[in-house]
């Protein structure tokens, strides 16, 4: 029986949202690790892990959270339950025995399961390096050399989040706000529910969404591909440049585009069912006044040559407006810059959009410090003192303290050594491939820890992470340039590991309010970590030997998905960050130097937001003008397009503003089981498709509909006087 602690023999959280949503109660008889966790645990990761890869790799990608699974284990679960045998089954040869069905499926078995999937449901990032090496630069890399790469990036995290628990789990000041809308799905799923009167309980709902999300999907993955970006300015004015730049949906400004396609939708941004209403104003505001303002002004005055590059890629281009030949500056035998070449080709110039992207990551991470310190930092501090002097924490780190044993602090010390020692060996073994000497793992490994406990604070109590990978680039790119591998090695090692070691947390503060044994969290996590991280890297090996001309836009045949859009972007962030290096781009030798006030606007701009919130307390909007946000808002683009954020906000809008004001009952029902619903359908329609159809070169029948394009060719075309590209009018 649970027991349930009165309110005068604890002390709650001192967070009024943990009270409001986190029970304190626990029954510690309930079994954890069974064999139904481990069962739909791997399966649920596994999937999940190749879904999102496979996608990964498709003209518009589609991630599938962690939330599909922990709707779909549910019914499993109990299935399970009601079905297998009971009786114990001895091991061999041991005096151990196990239950296949130890009783009625459980709430702790179900949060499990969903760390498990949480796990698969996480990219790794290390993928991309591999796919680059192989698809874009055309080389081989080892792929034993490979498979450490993705492991050690993925398991670096724990280390740091091994040396930070206490700090940032066990206090009860450092809440993790995500986390709560997991505990209140948990809450709900796991409520005693009887079907409305003339409605649908959520499962029922659940599978009429996957049906139909299912069945329509057929249309824009196979019959008409082009549904996934409709322009219509573009058919109307077919022979005028400035007409499809202004609205292209996937080339360029968007004005007027649209896509009848869920992977359209939630593609890039994930969904926006279960994105907070004023993020998505904040996200939409920043869209409009960066791409409908500040880039139209900036391409027609002809700011950095724009006009002779196309508006909106995220290609490298040459001075006379053609696509940069990388081959020029890089030696084939070395792997490495070619002074010589770059002399006498050309400095590396970038679209309009492109170079305010990187100007804009740099205002993101400067105003997320500044955002922080101004409107969190007297809490924040207030916070880490408190965090510091409470030595039992609060109700829930009781009861964990209580009833359960704390994972050793020598598990996490063994396993960073042995990760590290396994990244020098995949950097430095192997003929070196990946470029990467051992200072740069160091050093890589430094950042990440000395990141990690302020970055965890920030995300622990704001839900904002900022991110390391630009301030990465730029200090491997001026330690150790013009070797384009070391870049993107170190980048991962620095920023990831942080991430990861951020995500561990989360999880395991996940388990801390569903109080799980800490112990389990932590096997299933790392069988998770181990399991995904496996399984993305076959994922991504199969598709790159088994599909032709992968990511090569040049070669794929008619209607293919396999672009690769954020493969791409990576990869010419190589060249800039790694072959090219950041002195030749945004420092003094290079064309973008005043990029680098971008870094002193974003400190500046969450000032005035700040002192005006103060100013009038009463006009309560001004604390929901998120400055990190608004400036990032442009930060999936590219590889996302104009289409994706104009439909994504459509679909936000109307669900977290219309739907949830007039329909509230509906919305918190709901809502989140839709999202799940059309991205199951979606996911499993395409696996079908091709593996039924596409992987046997069965394309959709052959008319216009079938390219995965908005017909917009001229879209990409320069404006400048007299610059020559192929399928373009020249200007005079």
């Amino acid at each position: 029986m649970p027991f349930v602690f009165s309110i005068d023999e604890v002390n709650d959280s001192p967070i009024e949202q943990v009270r409001l949503t986190v029970p304190i109660t626990d029954d510690p008889t309930l079994h954890c690790l069974t064999f139904r966790t481990w069962v739909l645990g791997i399966i649920s990761c596994a999937l999940l892990a190749f879904l999102n890869q496979f996608f990964g790799y498709r003209q518009n990608p589609l991630y599938i959270s962690s939330v599909s699974a922990q709707i779909v284990v549910l019914p499993m679960g109990r299935f399970m339950a009601a079905t297998l045998p009971t009786r114990p089954i001895q091991v061999p040869g041991t005096k151990w025995s196990f239950s296949m069905n130890p009783g009625p499926f459980n709430l702790k078995e179900h949060v499990l399961i969903t760390i498990f999937a949480n796990s698969g449901s996480n990219s790794v990032y290390a993928v991309n390096i591999i796919t680059i090496v192989k698809a874009f630069y055309k080389r081989q890399i080892h792929p034993l050399a490979a498979m450490l790469l993705t492991q050690t990036t993925q398991l670096l995290g724990y280390g740091w989040a091994g040396i930070f628990r206490k700090f940032l789990v066990d206090s009860p000041y450092m809440w993790w706000p995500s986390n709560l809308v997991q505990v209140s799905l948990f809450r709900a799923l796991h409520e005693i529910e009887r079907r409305p009167k003339g409605g649908l309980t959520r499962l029922q709902f659940f599978l009429v969404v996957l049906l139909s999300s299912f069945a329509y999907y057929i249309v824009p993955n196979y019959l008409f591909p082009s549904i996934t970006a409709l322009s219509f300015v573009c058919w109307i004015w077919k022979k005028s440049v400035t007409a499809q730049q202004i609205g292209g949906g996937l080339r360029g400004l968007g004005i007027g585009s649209f896509g009848l396609d869920w992977a359209t939708v939630a593609g890039f941004l994930g969904t926006p069912l279960a994105t907070p209403g004023f993020a998505i104003i904040n996200i939409m505001v920043g869209f409009f006044l960066i791409v409908y303002v500040m880039i139209p002004i900036a391409y027609w005055t002809n700011s950095y040559e724009a006009k002779r590059f196309p508006i909106f890629s995220s290609h490298v281009f040459n001075a006379t407006g053609g696509e940069y030949d990388v081959s020029t500056v890089l030696n084939s035998t070395t792997f490495e810059f070619n002074q010589q070449g770059y002399d006498g080709y050309s400095q590396v110039n970038l679209s309009i959009f492109f170079v305010f992207s990187y100007g804009l990551s740099f205002a993101t991470l400067a105003a997320t410090l500044s955002h922080v310190v101004l409107f969190h930092g007297r809490t924040i501090w207030q916070q880490t003192k408190a965090a510091f002097q409470d030595k039992f924490g609060d109700v829930h780190t009781r009861i964990m303290k209580k009833n359960y044993d704390v994972v050793p602090q020598w598990w996490f010390y063994t396993l960073l050594v042995l990760v590290v020692g396994l990244a020098m060996l995949a950097c430095e073994g192997f003929g070196k491939e990946l470029q990467l000497p051992y200072w740069g793992v160091l050093l890589a490994i430094g950042l990440a820890l000395f990141f990690t406990l302020p970055i965890g604070v920030i995300t622990a109590t704001t839900n904002q992470q900022p991110g390391l990978n630009v301030i990465t680039e730029l200090i491997i790119g001026y330690m150790y340039p013009g070797k384009p591998l070391a870049n993107v090695a170190f980048k991962t090692y620095g920023y990831i590991s942080m991430s990861q070691a951020i995500m561990f947390l989360s999880d395991f503060k996940l388990g801390h309010y569903m109080k799980i044994p800490p112990k389990s969290m932590f096997i299933v996590q790392l069988a998770g970590t181990i399991i995904a991280s496996s399984t993305y890297f076959g994922t991504a090996w199969w598709l790159l030997t088994n599909v032709d001309n992968i990511c090569d836009t040049t070669k794929l045949p008619k209607g293919s998905p396999w672009t690769c859009p954020g493969d791409d972007v990576f990869y010419n962030a190589s060249i800039i960050w790694g072959v090219v290096g950041p002195l030749r781009m945004f420092g003094r030798l290079g064309l973008y130097s005043k990029m680098n006030y971008f870094f002193l606007i974003g400190i500046l701009a969450p000032v005035p937001v700040w002192f005006f919130s103060r100013k009038f307390p009463q006009a309560k909007w001004i604390r929901l003008i998120n400055m990190p946000i608004l400036l990032g808002a442009t930060g999936a683009m590219p590889p996302a397009r104009a289409v994706n954020y104009l439909m994504w906000g459509v679909v936000g809008i109307f669900f977290n503003f219309v739907v949830y004001r007039r329909y509230k009952g509906w919305w918190a029902r709901h809502n989140y089981i839709l999202s799940a619903g059309l991205d199951a359908g979606v996911a499993f329609l395409a696996i079908l498709s091709y593996f039924t159809l596409q992987n046997r070169d069965i394309n959709g029948p052959s008319w216009w509909g079938l390219e995965i394009d908005d017909h917009c060719p001229l879209a990409s075309c320069p404006t400048a006087p007299g610059i020559e590209v192929e399928g373009c009018p020249v200007f005079h």
